[in-house]
């Protein structure tokens, strides 16, 4: 997949700079950071309904979609997979691929391994709702 977006991203780049009047990505650069997050935005939403709708074809169309409104949000920001992808395996050191970092600091055990020692399991939520917790 990495892959993926990174051919995603190297198209991005080449067509920033064509005519805006044929290239989405250009008209994208053109309007500016504030036009891609609000696309970036609108893109998120969309597969959020789809998902709480059942429609998991939906879903991957708008996924799509998602994944290349922040690819230009990326470029525009200067930001390159391979940043994203350093920060993923960072994360994955500390807590595991499958958590996200606190917003506040946190104390981890202390382990000699820490990229097997001090990640969380994996716990499937079968059977039971998902909730967001505040």
């Amino acid at each position: 997949m990495s892959d993926s977006l990174e051919r995603l991203y190297l198209a991005v780049l080449a067509a920033r700079d064509l005519d805006p009047a044929t290239s989405r990505t250009a008209r994208l650069f053109q309007r500016g950071p504030s036009k891609m997050a609000k696309k970036l935005a609108e893109e998120a939403i969309e597969v959020v309904i789809d998902a709480v709708n059942g429609d998991s074809e939906a879903v991957v169309r708008e996924s799509a979609d998602l994944l290349y409104n922040l690819t230009v949000l990326w470029a525009s920001a200067g930001v390159r997979p391979e940043d994203v992808w350093r920060e993923m395996s960072r994360r994955e050191d500390m807590l595991g691929i499958a958590e996200k970092l606190p917003k506040s600091p946190m104390k981890l055990p202390k382990v000699a391994s820490p990229r097997i020692s001090a990640r969380r399991p994996i716990v499937a939520l079968e059977g039971r709702a998902a909730r967001k917790r505040h």
